[in-house]
């Protein structure tokens, strides 16, 4: 996990492109880091922070977090979404859809009763990439992915959480990874609001959705030059130093 913060950190963006049905094509936009030395912005969620282990997380900048994320099909609190499909536009939910019913304003609904609770919009509080590929195999082995509690089946891939971030009314609370580094992604420009108003910076919900490894074309950092780093290509970890990560997948 800690190969992926390393990269992750040199980053301003990150490029998450579905295959195959997915069709998630999203950038993700990283927060400055102004001294990399002693400061990151992804927490390395080991047994100190939640268990099951297995993910990196952060908090994305919402101003350039643009495009759709799409899950072919997935359960969030127990409730199923087939073809769930969100577009951000600057992190905040533009519209949404789905295709449980045949009606769309059904659809609509749904989405917005039990994803956006009762909200017009959501900003996207969490950017994380799971790395529990042991957990990911054994679900889908014994077909029981729908059944698992939200610690275990965000590990299980990239997640995206839309609602308040993971660090809500704990902003200036001072957490370090593994490495001594000091997290510092912990806001974005909508809790940053609890310094003038309170009530406009949170939501009081957090939903995880995650994306399959298998739906997965790529997960690539963007550097300021331009240039891409791979982390995740076709289903796969091919960022040097997490190949591990691949044996149950291939097992």
């Amino acid at each position: 996990q800690q190969r992926l913060i390393d990269v992750l950190d040199t980053g301003v963006a990150v490029h998450v492109l579905g295959k195959g049905a997915n069709r998630t094509d999203l950038r993700v936009a990283l927060p400055p880091l102004r001294d990399p030395e002693r400061e990151t912005l992804f927490e390395n969620c080991v047994a100190d922070v939640n268990i099951p282990v297995g993910e990196v997380f952060t908090s994305p900048k919402l101003a350039g977090t643009d495009g759709v994320l799409h899950v072919t099909g997935v359960y969030l609190d127990g409730l199923f979404y087939q073809d769930l499909q969100l577009r951000f536009q600057d992190g905040l939910i533009k519209d949404y859809s789905c295709k449980n019913y045949e009606e769309e304003e059904k659809n609509l609904r749904y989405i917005r009763e039990n994803v956006l609770m009762h909200h017009e919009t959501l900003p996207m509080g969490e950017f994380a990439i799971g790395t529990n590929t042991t957990a990911y195999m054994t679900a889908k082995r014994y077909g029981i992915g729908g059944r698992l509690p939200i610690l275990i089946a965000e590990k299980m891939g990239p997640h995206f959480a839309v609602g308040d971030t993971c660090f809500s009314w704990e902003e200036d609370v001072v957490t370090c990874n593994p490495d001594g580094k000091r997290m510092v992604a912990k806001e974005n420009e909508c809790s940053a609001l609890r310094t003038e108003d309170v009530s406009r910076a949170y939501y009081n919900c957090h939903t995880d959705i995650t994306i399959p490894y298998e739906e997965l074309g790529e997960i690539a950092v963007i550097h300021r030059d331009g240039s891409r780093t791979a982390l995740i290509r076709d289903g796969r970890f091919v960022l040097p130093g997490t190949e591990e990560l691949n044996k149950a997948l291939d097992a």
